[in-house]
């Protein structure tokens, strides 16, 4: 399962000490990620493993689910440093399951 979408970059507000920073998966992709890890045995804190990609950069990682139902993947500095993401920035995210 592969989907691409636009999402804002946001900080983890729950850790203002720390530089996390993270975009939202939208609803309807979400649910479907949630349907598919419930087929599943649990990974820690429901953790989905997936392969990343914004602008140029790929890695791998994993989506977690949010407070709110849907998941939200983190943008580690690294990332953010080679594609020139702020909080607040619109970016086109790639996200595909890969077990």
């Amino acid at each position: 399962m592969r989907y691409r979408f636009l999402a804002n970059v946001q900080r983890w507000e729950a850790r203002v000490r720390d530089d996390w920073y993270f975009v939202d998966i939208p609803a309807e992709p979400s649910a479907e990620i949630h349907e598919w890890a419930d087929a599943r045995p649990r990974a820690g804190f429901g953790a989905v493993k997936v392969r990343a990609r914004l602008g140029s950069t790929s890695w791998s990682t994993s989506v977690f689910p949010s407070a709110s139902g849907v998941y939200s993947l983190v943008l580690n500095a690294r990332v953010r440093r080679v594609e020139g993401v702020a909080p607040g920035d619109t970016v086109e995210v790639e996200v595909e399951i890969t077990g």
